[in-house]
């Protein structure tokens, strides 16, 4: 079949792909792990720290359109490249602002080419699933989640350390650089769309503002996860900090328990969907977001809150990548346009949380807003049935012949 002729072995474009995800994680787990930093640097309250949280994924949602045009008219590797060679600069920036206002408007600048070359990889990761003929989309985002495991890690130990966060952002910055020229060369040089089947040939293409509904539903399945993934990476040190009032040692344990089941439930994420089905694994992923979330409100204490946050990690592993894999596949739309979609619907869950979060923590308490948003994880467990999920859940991971000639071009 395909796979003895392509160009490189598909390990190495799974390789390739992988290290992509693994600095895009570094790089917004970087930027996680200093938030207390930033904050403290600019004496800014929780309101208003929850406006400036406003920033980041509101040039991600501004962003989203327009990486899914650009992604599908230039190809996945060249904006991916293109993303990488802009990210990791905005994030030395970050460390070096005076004022709110110049954050609001660093952080808009560094969601935007986030937002590119997350829609980038992830079309590359929709690319290297169709060589393989099976679910591989929740790994590529277990590498992530082990970037920011990682990042915690030495974040916490460079803290401790009083190693500022500019030092850390450039070393980054050189890690970026490093998987830019000697790791883009090894991924897919063109994209791949699969066929239309023959009864919807004669109909057209959907763009981004008519998707189908399938993707709407994906996207608010996305929301939902998203909400609550969202706040665990702007909020989980400052609820150590301010409700746990864990030792300034400990301010971490929350992010890093987080990443900790997110890493580990996407790498068996992949198993669980061919074993039970993506729709029964959305569903009880929803329920575990909930009563994790909802732990670390009840029993606010370092462990009890550690395991809460160790569940919603588990919860959200393997909801963003299904969603992502599946829309990747709409037949009706470009996968870039449709992961695109399905990004933006979602991302409006991290636009609306950490500043939802902010708010509501300053009008009464951290404990009141980690409830609201377990309720609204729930998202997730009520459209896992939906009708357009239960008819897009059979046949999505088949080894189709109908696209062998594009994987084959693509490949070289």
């Amino acid at each position: 079949m395909y796979k003895e002729n392509l160009a490189h072995n598909p390990l190495t474009y799974r390789l390739a792909v992988g290290c992509f995800f693994f600095i895009h994680g570094t790089v917004f787990s970087a930027w996680a792990n200093r938030i207390p930093d930033i904050k403290r640097m600019l004496g800014l309250n929780d309101a208003d720290w929850g406006t400036i949280l406003f920033a980041l994924p509101f040039g991600q949602f501004t962003m989203m359109w327009l990486s899914g045009l650009l992604v599908a008219k230039f190809g996945s590797r060249n904006m991916a490249r293109c993303g990488l060679s802009i990210f990791p600069l905005i994030l030395i920036l970050v460390s070096q602002v005076g004022s709110s206002t110049e954050l609001f408007i660093t952080l808009m600048a560094f969601g935007a080419m986030a937002n590119l070359h997350n829609i980038s990889i992830n079309t590359q990761a929709v690319d290297v699933e169709l060589i393989y003929g099976r679910s591989i989309m929740a790994s590529f985002h277990g590498i992530w989640s082990v970037a920011g495991f990682c990042g915690g890690i030495i974040s916490g130990i460079l803290v401790s350390n009083h190693i500022s966060a500019f030092i850390q952002f450039s070393g980054v910055a050189i890690f970026a650089y490093f998987i830019l020229f000697f790791i883009s060369p090894f991924l897919l040089s063109r994209d791949i769309q699969p066929k239309m089947p023959h009864d919807e040939e004669d109909k057209k293409p959907r763009g981004f503002l008519h998707p189908t509904p399938l993707i709407f539903v994906l996207g608010f399945t996305a929301f939902g996860s998203m909400s609550c993934e969202g706040i665990m990476f702007d909020w989980s040190v400052i609820y150590f900090e301010n409700i746990v009032h864990a030792p300034i040692d400990m301010i971490h344990t929350g992010y890093i328990a987080f990443m900790l089941t997110m890493a580990s439930g996407r790498f068996v994420g992949d198993r669980l969907i061919m074993r039970f089905g993506a729709m029964n694994v959305l569903g009880f992923s929803g329920l575990v977001i909930f009563c994790g979330m909802m732990s670390a409100v009840l029993f606010p204490g370092v462990l009890t809150a550690t395991i809460g946050f160790l569940m919603v990690g588990a919860g959200v592993s393997s909801v963003v990548p299904t969603c992502y894999s599946m829309a990747g596949r709409s037949r009706r739309m470009k996968a870039s346009i449709a992961i695109a979609t399905v990004s933006t619907i979602g991302f409006l869950g991290f636009l609306m949380g950490p500043p939802l979060i902010g708010y509501v923590a300053y009008l009464s308490n951290l404990r009141i807003s980690f409830a609201i948003m377990a309720c609204i994880g729930l998202l997730v467990t009520l459209l896992s049935h939906s009708k357009p999920l239960r008819e897009a859940a059979t046949g999505v991971y088949s080894d189709s012949e109908e696209v062998e000639k594009e994987l084959l071009s693509a490949s070289k």
